[in-house]
C-alpha cells in the first residue's frame, strides 16, 4: 500500500469511528426525545423552514442576529415535515460537521508531525489520541445530536486553520510546485473562514487575526503569494461585509444584529434590574477570562482537573512552538479565548456556571470552543514529553498516562451527565411541559385554520402540533425596512384585526399579541398554565363550531424553571 493510499486508509478509518459515534450517539438522545431540549436549537429549525414553509416565504426571513450558514444548511433537510417536527433535519449539518471535525483534528496533527518527511507511528498516534479528545467529548457528542450551531462552527475553524497550517509548511519548501500548493492551500483556508463567518460572529474576529498572521507569513517570505493573499482577504472579509450590508439594506441598520431588540446587548438590558445585577464580567476582561476558561474546562472534566487540561495544553503549546517552526499556526486555535473574553467583558454575552455565582446553567457551551486547541495540544504534550524521556519506558509511562487522565476526565463527565446537556435540561424542563399542553390544545383546532401568534419564544408548540408555519402569521410577516412598523404589513393588520385576518389569536401574557389585540372582542377558548411560564389564551375570532374539549382550562404545574 502506497503511503497516499495508507494516509486515506486512516482518514476513512477515523470518520468511520466517528460515524459509528454519532449515529449511537443521536439514536439514543432522540429516542429520549432529548434532541430538542435547547430552545435556540427550536429556533434555529424554524427559522430555516420559515424560509418555504410561511405566509410571506423567501430570504428575508432568515432574520437577524443569528448567521444565516446554518439555516441554509438546514433548508434541504426539513423539506420533510417529519424531519421538521422531530428535529432530525437540524441535526443532520451537525452531525456531518462533527464527523469533518474529526477528520480535521486528525490530519492537522498529522500533517504537522509528518513535515517534511512522511508520518511515523508516533506521529499517527499522537493524530489518534488528538482525533479520540475531540471525538470522545461528551458534551460535543450530546452537541452534534441537536441543530445547535457549535458543531458547525468548530468544522469550519479546524479545516481553517489546517489549510493555512499547509500553507505556511509548504511555503518553506519553496519551489514552483509547493507555491502553487501554497496558494490552493490558502485559497481552501479562505473558503473555511467564509464559512466560519457566516456561522457564528466568533468567525469575524478568526478572520482579522488569520488575516494578520497571513500578513506577518508574506513578511518573511514574498513567494509570489501577494495576489493569493488578497484574495483570501477578500474571501475572509466577504462574510462580514454581506452581514452588515444586508442588515442595512433589510432592517435599515447595519448593526442591528448587535445593537438591535434582539441583540445579546439588548436583551441583558431589558432583564437588568437590582434582584438581577449585570452578568460577571462586565467591563472586567480578567473576570470574564476566569469564567470562560472555566467554562471550557467544565466541558472536558469535571471538578479541578479541568485545570490539569488547561496545564497540559499549554505545555503542549509551548513545546510546539519551541521544537518546530511549522507549528505556530496550530496557536490559532487558541483564538476563542479572547474572542469570548472581549464578548463576555463588553458585548453582553453572560456566561453563567453551576460552580460559580449565579450558581446557574447559561452559555456553558461556548466553553466547547477551545475543544481544538485542547484536543490538539494536549496530544502535542504528550509527543513532545515522551520524545524529551531517553528511555523507552518513560515515554510509553508519559503518555500511557495522559492517556489514561483523559479517559477517566470522560468518563467523570459521562458519570455526572455532560454539562451541555444539564444545560439543556434545567433551562427546557418547564418551557418544553408548557409547550406540550399547547400543542396538545392547538392540535384539537381544525386542520384548515388560521392562527395569529408571536413565536419568538414559543415556535417549538407548532412544531410540536406539526402545524404548517404558513398557517401562522407572526412578527415575520411585515417589511422589516419600514421603521419603526409597517402599518401595511400583514402581522401589524392581523393584530388590528385579528378576525379579519384569521381564526384563533394565541396570546402568551406580556407577548405582542397579548398587548396589542382587544380581547373584549374575542372569545376565549382554553388557558394553558405551568409553573414557571406565562399563561396562555387561546381565542376564537370568528363565530361558528369550536373543537370538541376546546372549551376548558388545562392547567400543568410543572418544576420551577430554572435560568
Amino acid at each position: 500500500m502506497t503511503r497516499a493510499a495508507s494516509r486515506r486508509w486512516e482518514t476513512i478509518l477515523v470518520a468511520g469511528a466517528a460515524a459509528c459515534i454519532s449515529i449511537i450517539a443521536f439514536l439514543f438522545y432522540y429516542r429520549h426525545g432529548w434532541t430538542l431540549l435547547y430552545g435556540d436549537a427550536v429556533a434555529h429549525i424554524n427559522i430555516a423552514r420559515r424560509v418555504f414553509d410561511s405566509r410571506t416565504p423567501g430570504p428575508l426571513q432568515l432574520g437577524t442576529v443569528w448567521l444565516l450558514m446554518p439555516h441554509l444548511l438546514m433548508i434541504p433537510f426539513l423539506l420533510s415535515h417529519w424531519m421538521w417536527q422531530t428535529g432530525v433535519g437540524g441535526a443532520i449539518p451537525s452531525i456531518l460537521a462533527y464527523l469533518a471535525g474529526a477528520v480535521g483534528v486528525f490530519r492537522l496533527v498529522r500533517s504537522a508531525l509528518s513535515f517534511p518527511s512522511p508520518p511515523d507511528a508516533a506521529a499517527r498516534l499522537t493524530a489518534w489520541f488528538a482525533a479520540g479528545i475531540y471525538t470522545l467529548n461528551p458534551n460535543l457528542i450530546y452537541l452534534q445530536t441537536t441543530a445547535m450551531t457549535e458543531p458547525v462552527y468548530l468544522a469550519f475553524f479546524i479545516w481553517a486553520v489546517l489549510f493555512f497550517t499547509q500553507f505556511v509548511q509548504q511555503l518553506q519548501l519553496r519551489d514552483d510546485d509547493t507555491n502553487r500548493d501554497a496558494q490552493s492551500s490558502l485559497m481552501k483556508s479562505g473558503w473555511c473562514v467564509l464559512g466560519a463567518c457566516l456561522t457564528r460572529y466568533d468567525g469575524w474576529f478568526l478572520a482579522v487575526v488569520m488575516c494578520a498572521a497571513g500578513l506577518y507569513v508574506l513578511t518573511k517570505d514574498r513567494a509570489r503569494m501577494h495576489r493569493a493573499f488578497c484574495k483570501f482577504v477578500l474571501l475572509a472579509a466577504a462574510g462580514p461585509v454581506f452581514w452588515l450590508a444586508y442588515n442595512g439594506l433589510i432592517y435599515r441598520n447595519p448593526l442591528e444584529f448587535a445593537n438591535g431588540p434582539y441583540s445579546a446587548r439588548a436583551i441583558e438590558q431589558r432583564t437588568a434590574s437590582p434582584r438581577n445585577p449585570p452578568h460577571p464580567g462586565t467591563n472586567n476582561p480578567a473576570v470574564a477570562a476566569v469564567y470562560f476558561l472555566k467554562s471550557a474546562e467544565l466541558n472536558v472534566a469535571p471538578g479541578a482537573w479541568g485545570r490539569i487540561w488547561l496545564l497540559l495544553a499549554s505545555a503542549g503549546a509551548m513545546l510546539s512552538v519551541l521544537f518546530s517552526r511549522s507549528l505556530w499556526p496550530h496557536l490559532l486555535l487558541c483564538v476563542p479565548l479572547p474572542f469570548y473574553i472581549l464578548s463576555v467583558a463588553y458585548g453582553g454575552v453572560p456566561v453563567f456556571l453551576p460552580v460559580w455565582w449565579p450558581y446557574s446553567h447559561y452559555n456553558v457551551r461556548y466553553g466547547l470552543e477551545l475543544l481544538p486547541a485542547l484536543a490538539v495540544f494536549v496530544a502535542l504534550a504528550a509527543y513532545f514529553l515522551a520524545a524529551i524521556a531517553r528511555n523507552q519506558t518513560v515515554r510509553v509511562l508519559i503518555a500511557s498516562c495522559i492517556v489514561v487522565f483523559e479517559v477517566a476526565s470522560y468518563a467523570g463527565v459521562w458519570r455526572e451527565q455532560p454539562i451541555c446537556f444539564r444545560e439543556a435540561y434545567i433551562n427546557s424542563r418547564t418551557r418544553l411541559v408548557w409547550e406540550h399542553e399547547l400543542a396538545a390544545t392547538l392540535k384539537k383546532l381544525p386542520p384548515d385554520s388560521s392562527l395569529l401568534m408571536y413565536l419568538g419564544d414559543h415556535v417549538g408548540a407548532l412544531q410540536d402540533a406539526g402545524i404548517p408555519l404558513r398557517r401562522v402569521i407572526n412578527e415575520g410577516n411585515h417589511r422589516t425596512w419600514k421603521q419603526p412598523s409597517d402599518p401595511e404589513g400583514l402581522w401589524e393588520k392581523a393584530l388590528a384585526d385579528p378576525a379579519r385576518y384569521v381564526d384563533y389569536v394565541v396570546a402568551i401574557d406580556r407577548d405582542p399579541v397579548a398587548l396589542a389585540v382587544k380581547r373584549d372582542s374575542l372569545m376565549a377558548i382554553a388557558e394553558i398554565h405551568a409553573n414557571g411560564q406565562p399563561q396562555a389564551t387561546i381565542y376564537q375570532t370568528r363565530s361558528g363550531a369550536q373543537p370538541p374539549g376546546s372549551q376548558s382550562r388545562l392547567q400543568h404545574a410543572g418544576a420551577t424553571s430554572a435560568r
